[in-house]
């Protein structure tokens, strides 16, 4: 007999081996026609896998995690099957999964048009249609190998090829098409149904620019009509708010290809930065950090002894001077390590905090570069906490508690939490670890907020905590970090004198609550979509008069509103007010102030705010009363 376990704990007995589909079947005929998968141990696996032993299973349906993974991984393959279908000459090579859809690479002798989007989605939709059922076997390499070579299938049989010769792979077959794939898949083709073709790119086989370019097709896929529709509205919504469309339009910053992946700051753009930075500033002192300015440029030991130039050299930038290598630094940490050093430290000096603006170098490949959001040059809001392993839990609980007040401040409100936790390659003994993945868990606990584990995720020095952030139209963005790290002051030498005169290492902690400051701002550029509130405003407030008569008045209420610290700008041009009011509206200030000559005499101002509000008009000192309360409120 076969014992089956089912989530709620309740046991069904088979008289001998049964699939997943079987059990499925037992169950009740809803849950046999929307089983996706199984899961059996915590591995998905086909409908037709068969369990020969007692296990637990959940069945895994369209509505879980797991189960529209394997619908956007089956959809990949679909797409293969459509293009093989029209495009017989054209070569496969991988499809995965990605965030929200899926992608397949094929080499082909031209380029695929938006036609040829349409044609394939159209082929996929009539295969889907058909209901094929998908089918899987297993050959031994070498003869898998051989039978894609004698489908004309170069890349896939490399593929192949570098699997270990002692190693069976797996096929999967729906109708006329099969390809490689270690599954699990859908059962039919009929379980496709709610997908969409967005896009197609280059992308080098194997990553390598030496290889031939490929085209990349990208597709996404859902369980429901409803969903599919969310989405690309979602994307209707995102493309409105793109941070580099609307960095042209509100001259805030561009990119330049003699500078690729760095930003060019314009005085609107370097305004909303310097509203940050000072804040953050604040952030620093507020919490006990002091800061602390590094090298940029440091020499080739320093980055052996961390490990970055063995292991992470092809992402640093560097240079040779008097027969020295030298790499810019793509982190604070060991500066930060360097500078805790630099004099004998007691126990009494701990915690000992240190935080940085600094400017860090990664040489990202061009073709991950995306705007402000991933650049080779950015500057980090980079904290580091020198602690006993008695200090880990405090410092992550205020940590945590300053986090959330700052991305109130930003306009951010649904933080989403993780903690991940020892991968299988560390440093440090079970003890320590047990320690810091009791602190970084209890932290949250005594924060009052969910949190979701990361088994192995953690990185090799520590376990850490991820903050994700929720933007307006619901994508997520993550963000801050707190990360224990055991490795990196022992690595260096840093110690201090404890209790008993002894010498002990330091516990590091890596802290960045906005991190990436350009990052951070394009975030904050697309959750607004554009729209700055006030305190971030780059100009606040513009003054416009009605005809030359109120330049003069028009001239003293901008001095008198930038001698209040706000960023305020005239506009005396010759051009009719409604034309002004319109431009002015287009760059999305807070707030534009009308002068004419019933204002002028009363010492007034017509007050429009953004989105179109005509607030009437006020006094300027009752105007400056109402900014002011904005900017102090983060409103």
């Amino acid at each position: 007999m076969i014992q089956v376990t089912l989530p709620d704990g309740s046991k069904r007995e088979f008289p001998g081996p049964v699939t997943v589909a079987e059990v499925a079947a037992s169950i009740g005929p809803g849950l046999a026609k929307a089983a996706i998968a199984g899961k059996i141990d915590g591995k998905v696996v086909d409908t037709a896998f068969r369990i020969e032993h007692d296990s637990p299973l959940a069945i895994v349906t369209a509505k879980d995690a797991e189960g529209l993974e394997v619908i956007r991984h089956s959809t990949a393959h679909l797409l293969a099957y459509a293009v093989k279908e029209l495009f017989p000459e054209a070569q496969v090579t991988i499809g995965p999964v990605i965030d929200n859809g899926f992608y397949y690479d094929f080499s082909y002798k031209r380029p695929f048009t938006p036609e040829d989007l349409v044609a394939i989605e159209k082929r996929m939709a009539e295969l889907a249609a058909k209901d094929e059922p998908v089918t899987r076997r297993v050959l031994p390499r070498d003869e898998a190998v051989q039978y894609f070579k004698g489908l004309g299938e170069n890349y896939k049989a490399e593929i192949i090829a570098s699997i270990p010769s002692n190693e069976d792979v797996s096929l999967y077959r729906e109708g006329g098409f099969e390809d490689l794939c270690r599954g699990p898949h859908v059962p039919s083709t009929g379980k496709l149904r709610h997908f969409k073709l967005m896009k197609v790119a280059g992308a080098y086989w194997r990553g390598d620019h030496r290889n031939e370019m490929l085209q990349r097709v990208y597709g996404t896929a859902w369980a429901s009509k409803e969903d599919l529709q969310q989405y690309l509205t979602m994307l209707e919504e995102a493309e409105k708010r793109d941070h580099r469309r609307l960095g042209r339009e509100l001259d805030l910053f561009h990119i330049d290809d003699v500078a690729p992946g760095v930003v060019f700051w314009h005085p609107k753009g370097w305004s909303t930065w310097q509203v940050v930075e000072q804040y953050m500033r604040q952030v620093y002192r507020d919490t006990g950090y002091q800061e602390v300015k590094g090298p940029q440029i440091l020499d080739r030991s320093l980055w052996e002894k961390t490990g970055h130039w063995q292991n992470y050299r092809e992402n640093m930038f560097t240079t040779e001077s008097e027969k020295r290598d030298y790499a810019l630094k793509p982190m604070n940490c060991p500066g930060h390590v360097l500078i805790f050093k630099s004099q004998l430290r007691s126990y009494r000096d701990l915690p000992l905090r240190y935080g940085e603006f600094g400017q860090c170098h990664r040489n990202e490949p061009s073709g991950a570069l995306h705007g402000i959001m991933r650049v080779r040059g950015f500057t980090q809001d980079d904290g580091h906490a020198f602690v006993t392993e008695d200090q880990i839990l405090a410092e992550c609980v205020a940590y945590t508690s300053k986090l959330q007040e700052v991305y109130k401040d930003f306009g951010f409100t649904n933080i989403l939490y993780k903690v991940a936790t020892r991968p299988e390659n560390r440093v440090g003994s079970d003890q320590l670890w047990d320690k810091a993945e009791h602190a970084v868990m209890e932290a949250l606990r005594r924060s009052g907020v969910e949190f979701e584990i990361s088994p192995g995720d953690g990185a090799f020095y520590g376990p850490k905590i991820e903050y994700t952030l929720k933007d307006a139209i619901g994508r997520q963005w993550q963000c801050g970090t707190m990360q224990v790290d055991f490795n990196t002051a022992e690595r260096l030498g840093a110690e201090y004198v404890t209790e008993t005169s002894g010498r002990a290492h330091p516990v590091m902690l890596h802290r960045a609550i906005v991190g990436s400051l350009e990052r951070f701002i394009g975030m904050l550029i697309e959750h607004h979509a554009g729209a700055l509130p006030a305190w971030l405003a780059p100009v606040q407030v513009a003054v416009l008069n009605i005809t030359d008569s109120q330049a003069d008045y028009a001239r003293e209420v901008v001095k008198t509103l930038q001698n209040q610290g706000l960023r305020a700008e005239l506009d005396l041009r010759n051009e009719k007010i409604t034309y002004k009011i319109r431009e002015h509206s287009m760059q999305k200030l807070p707030y534009i102030l009308v002068v004419g000559d019933k204002e002028k005499a009363a010492g007034a101002v017509a007050v429009r705010a953004r989105g179109n509000q005509d607030l009437g008009v006020m006094p300027l000192d009752a105007f400056c009363e109402r900014i002011a309360r904005d900017i102090r409120d983060k409103s």
